[in-house]
């Protein structure tokens, strides 16, 4: 027996702030991707969010516009209002 297994593309989505940064805990929020801040710690203590391909277990981190995070599959690129 043969088994197939395909990797499933990534996404990418661009994500617009208007400040010099924003939390972790926070742009989960932002995003859609956590409903609360609790779900979103649980999210980044789990090892589930990379931040420039690391796994980041820091929800205080400071997000800047080019960087990229990456959640269940999907990669948002961080970028600037200006």
């Amino acid at each position: 027996m043969k088994i197939k297994v395909k990797a499933a593309k990534r996404k990418s989505e661009d994500v617009i702030i208007k400040t010099d940064f924003i939390r972790l805990d926070s742009l989960l929020k932002f995003i859609g991707v956590a409903e609360t801040g609790g779900q979103a710690k649980a999210f980044i203590q789990d090892g589930i969010i990379k931040v420039n391909a690391e796994i980041c277990t820091a929800r205080g981190k400071k997000i800047r516009s080019g960087d990229t995070v990456s959640v269940f599959s999907v990669d948002y690129q961080i970028k600037n209002e200006n």
